[in-house]
């Protein structure tokens, strides 16, 4: 009896903490369905709802445009990251070579220090290199981070060493053992890091707002900012530009969801 109680308690309180989730997400969905007039009301019918919010967005502003750049951003960033980040992860955690520990703790001590730190010289260094307002200077300074390095490092160290013995006798190189045995098993921590540089990426305001000039490079963050004139805000407008900006992370999300949490919970074993 006791047993049964708990497990209702137990889904009781998983299902109001989903539904309280959700709330945010269905008051910014109804919003954008609001008339201009209409959008201070806390109760619209729903036979008052229009689509014209979205119509407008996609008419009135290079929308499709910016929705390109971000797409092509953060999958740019997204790849660069994957790569990068896994071949370091691999060669600290399994190759042994002079100043292999400094090197990490090099990493970690780059992941104690803000960004917003580094912000100016990065922004000088692309200055003079002429890179501002360029896809050039929105993705390459960003195509590898500590972070993932590390992620891809503590998933790399959980794996037995002796599939790489095993490996070695049967001939492969230390490049085929990356890419034959260790790769494929790493599915789990690269859909972890996957998800979490498309949405950082994607979500990515304050380095797009200052490397962008021009109205043609703006991402989708950038863009919807520019609905906010200085005394009016368009809720409904923002809402409708919010809800597209979600669908290519719900897309991504359900890919990888498959290995999403075995990836996170297997990259912090040692």
């Amino acid at each position: 009896m006791w047993r049964r109680m708990s497990r209702l308690l137990f889904y009781a309180v998983v299902i109001g903490y989903a539904v309280l989730t959700l709330i945010p997400f269905l008051w910014s969905l109804y919003t954008s369905l609001k008339t201009t007039p209409e959008i201070d009301k806390l109760w619209v019918p729903f036979s008052h709802l229009t689509i014209e919010n979205y119509k407008y967005i996609v008419t009135q502003f290079p929308f499709f445009r910016w929705f390109l750049n971000s797409v092509l951003i953060a999958v740019a960033v997204t790849l660069g990251n994957l790569l990068f980040n896994t071949l370091a992860g691999y060669a600290l955690a399994r190759i042994r070579f002079p100043g292999r520990t400094l090197l990490f703790y090099v990493v970690l001590a780059v992941m104690m220090v803000p960004g917003q730190v580094v912000m100016i010289p990065v922004y000088i260094m692309l200055a003079n290199w002429g890179w501002i307002n360029t896809y050039w200077g929105f993705t390459i300074p960003f195509l590898t981070s500590s972070f993932g390095i590390f992620l891809m490092r503590q998933f790399f160290l959980s794996l037995p060493r002796e599939l790489e013995e095993a490996a070695t006798i049967d001939g492969l190189s230390r490049w085929g053992i990356f890419w034959r045995i260790a790769l494929p098993l790493a599915k789990p921590a690269l859909a972890a890091q996957t998800i979490f540089m498309f949405l950082g990426n994607w979500n990515s305001f304050m380095w797009p707002s200052l490397l962008a000039s021009s109205d043609d490079m703006y991402t989708l963050p950038v863009g919807l900012n520019s609905f906010h004139w200085q005394y009016v805000a368009y809720w409904n407008v923002d809402m409708a530009g919010t809800m597209f900006m979600t669908i290519p992370m719900i897309i991504v999300f359900l890919i990888f969801q498959k290995w999403f949490i075995k990836g996170i919970a297997t990259t912090g074993l040692k």
